[in-house]
C-alpha cells in the first residue's frame, strides 16, 4: 500500500505539469479555436528562461518563478497580435502550421547556442531535502511542486469562475458565440487570454527544471501528451484540462510500474474510449465534438 501511494503521489506530481498546461491549452483553443503546438516550445523556454537567469545573471528559482512566465506572456501577446491573429479567419491548419515552424525555430536557437545535451537545473536550496508524509518520505521539491500547481490552479479557477473578467473570459472560452451573440467584445480579450496560457506554460517549464534536466527537445514530447490530456478532459473545458491532467498523470506513474511497456499508450487508448463514449471529452459540452 504505502509503495502504491507514493507512485500515485509521484503521478500527481507529474500531473501538476500537464495541469497547467492543459490548462493554459484549453483557453488559448477555447477562444481562438488555435492548436497551439508551440506551447510545448514555451514550457522548454520557460525551462531555459530560468537556467539562463541563473548562469548568466546570477537570478534565483524564486525570482525566475515570477519573473519568467510574466515575460514569456507578454512573448506570446506579442505573437498573437503579431501573427497568430492573422491566420485566425483562415483553415485552423495555417495556425497549426505556424506554431509547428515556431517550435521548430525556438528548439534551433537554443541548440545553437547551447546544444543538444541535457542541462542540469540545481534545486533551490531550501527544498533539497525531504518531507515525511506518514507512510512515505518524498522528496520536499516534488511535495512544493503539486501544491504550489494545485495553487495556481484553484487561484485560475477563482479568477475565472468569482470574477467578472474571468466570467466573461470562462464564457468566451466555452462558449464564444454565444458569448458575442450576448455583445461582448471578446476580441479584446483575445491577447490577454493567450498570453495567460502561455505563461502558465511557462510556469510549468520553470518548475520542471529542477526535476528535469533542461533541454531544447524537452517539450516536443510532452506537448503530444498535453493535447491527449485537452481531448480526455473535453476541448474547452477549463475544469476538464486540469482534473485530467491530474487524472493522467497518476495513469501513467502507475502505468510505469506495473504495465511499463503500456504506461504512454494507456494514455492513448483511454483518450479513444473517452471519445467513443463521449466526443467532447469527460467534462465538455456537446457542442465543442467534432
Amino acid at each position: 500500500m504505502s509503495d502504491l501511494l507514493q507512485h500515485a503521489f509521484n503521478g500527481l506530481v507529474n500531473g501538476s505539469f500537464y495541469a497547467l498546461l492543459a490548462l493554459g491549452l484549453a483557453v488559448i483553443f477555447g477562444m481562438l479555436g488555435v492548436v497551439n503546438f508551440a506551447h510545448g516550445a514555451f514550457f522548454m523556454l520557460g525551462a531555459f528562461g530560468a537556467f539562463i537567469l541563473l548562469n548568466e545573471a546570477g537570478v534565483s528559482f524564486w525570482i525566475a518563478l515570477l519573473v519568467v512566465p510574466l515575460a514569456l506572456g507578454v512573448v506570446g501577446m506579442l505573437l498573437e497580435r503579431l501573427l497568430v491573429r492573422r491566420l485566425v479567419a483562415l483553415d485552423p491548419l495555417y495556425n497549426f502550421l505556424l506554431t509547428f515552424g515556431l517550435t521548430l525555430i525556438f528548439q534551433d536557437l537554443l541548440r545553437m547556442k547551447y546544444g543538444s545535451q541535457p542541462q542540469p537545473y540545481p534545486q533551490p536550496a531550501g527544498l533539497r531535502g525531504t518531507v515525511d508524509l506518514g507512510l512515505f518520505d518524498f522528496p520536499a521539491y516534488q511535495v512544493f511542486v503539486l501544491v504550489f500547481s494545485v495553487l495556481v490552479s484553484v487561484g485560475a479557477w477563482l479568477l475565472l469562475a468569482r470574477t467578472r473578467v474571468g466570467m466573461i473570459i470562462r464564457a468566451a472560452t466555452e462558449r464564444p458565440e454565444l458569448t458575442r451573440a450576448m455583445g461582448i467584445d471578446v476580441g479584446r480579450w483575445i491577447s490577454p487570454v493567450f498570453g495567460f496560457g502561455i505563461a502558465l506554460a511557462a510556469l510549468s517549464g520553470v518548475l520542471a527544471a529542477p526535476m528535469r534536466a533542461v533541454s531544447p527537445l524537452m517539450g516536443a514530447d510532452l506537448i503530444i501528451l498535453v493535447f491527449a490530456v485537452v481531448v480526455i478532459g473535453g476541448l474547452g473545458s477549463i475544469f476538464g484540462s486540469v482534473a485530467a491532467g491530474f487524472l493522467i498523470g497518476m495513469l501513467q506513474a502507475l502505468g510505469n510500474v506495473y504495465v511499463p511497456g503500456l504506461a504512454t499508450t494507456s494514455v492513448f487508448i483511454l483518450m479513444a474510449v473517452v471519445l467513443l463514449w463521449r466526443p467532447a471529452g469527460l467534462f465538455g459540452r456537446e457542442e465543442t465534438a467534432v
